[in-house]
């Protein structure tokens, strides 16, 4: 399999065959954002042959004697039928329609028992294509998109460089939602920064009540020294907020989200991995983080961010 750098998927992707489309992403300019420094070039599309290639090779991981002789021998479970494939990179669904049905294609070809395909995707990604593109993409299998938002609040989208705004968030998933193509959404707890925390909490709570995400899936903000973000902190422009107010801010999303949503917050930037739909289990996951709360003390959770060396 063809792969450049290290390669990202949301924790609820751990099932899906994980293909390389894009490598590296278009935007590269999250103030936050470490994830992609590794790679030698800023964005990398995989030649169409790279993908087949690709593609190929995880087809005999089920159908090849000699490929299926050798998992046993190594005690490896039988491969199941491929299901749902996942675009790695950080925003393949910048790519034009074009690309993508031809990787759709591909994927019919050589897995056709493939029911979905899904992918991280920009906020702009999504503006890129009319309405009746998003909808063919939709016939082609594409459903299920993770969109990294990170946060409705206008400042720190702003702030943190983000490229979009909040309406845009609201416009874009609203023609997620006419195409049919479901989504999950990224929260950032933390991005709105010191003494911010509620505000950028319940700021998000209002756009995200006017969308229809099946998953929020919440991280939390760790800031590492190679990024922009911490020499705006070493200027004095920025400050972080305490690893209490983080969870005092996800307590506050938690209580006003009135959509039916998945709230997840999984991933290894999160202490606690609380899960439960809402609104049904609003009060167990704010029972969860108020023990955490009460029980844990700053500095004990500061040690915590502090050993994550990378995400």
């Amino acid at each position: 399999m063809h792969f450049h750098g290290i390669i990202w998927r949301p924790p609820y992707e751990a099932g899906s065959l994980l293909l390389q489309a894009t490598a590296g992403c278009t935007h590269h300019a999250c103030k936050f954002c470490t994830l992609y420094e590794d790679l030698p070039f800023r964005f990398r599309m995989s030649p169409l042959e790279e993908v087949e290639a690709d593609l190929q090779e995880a087809q005999l991981w089920g159908t090849d004697p000699m490929a299926m002789l050798s998992a046993r021998l190594q005690g490896l479970p039988r491969a199941e039928r491929v299901r749902r494939v996942f675009l790695v990179g950080a925003n393949p669904f910048v790519m034009l329609p074009k690309r993508l049905e031809e990787i759709a294609g591909l994927i019919r070809q050589y897995l056709p028992t493939v029911e979905s395909i899904g992918c991280f995707a920009r906020v702009t990604d999504v503006g890129l294509k009319s309405g009746e593109e998003l909808r063919r993409l939709r016939a082609l299998g594409y459903d299920g998109l993770t969109v990294g938002v990170e946060t409705g609040d206008g400042e720190a989208l702003a702030f943190m460089n983000k490229g979009y705004q909040p309406r845009d968030i609201v416009e874009q998933a609203g023609r997620l939602d006419e195409a049919g193509i479901s989504y999950s959404f990224f929260y950032l707890a933390g991005i709105s920064g010191a003494g911010r925390g509620t505000e950028g909490a319940l700021r998000s709570a209002e756009i995200f009540n006017q969308t229809h995400p099946k998953r929020v899936g919440s991280s939390m903000l760790t800031i590492f020294p190679n990024s922009e973000l911490y020499r705006e902190i070493q200027a004095g422009r920025w400050k972080e907020e305490s690893e209490l107010e983080k969870l005092e801010e996800l307590k506050t999303l938690i209580g006003h989200l009135e959509i039916p949503v998945r709230f997840e917050t999984d991933g290894a930037s999160n202490l606690l991995h609380i899960r439960g739909t809402l609104p049904e289990d609003r009060d167990l996951l704010t029972a969860r983080l108020e023990r955490l709360m009460a029980g844990t003390s700053e500095e004990e959770l500061r040690a915590y961010r502090v050993s994550l060396k990378h995400l």
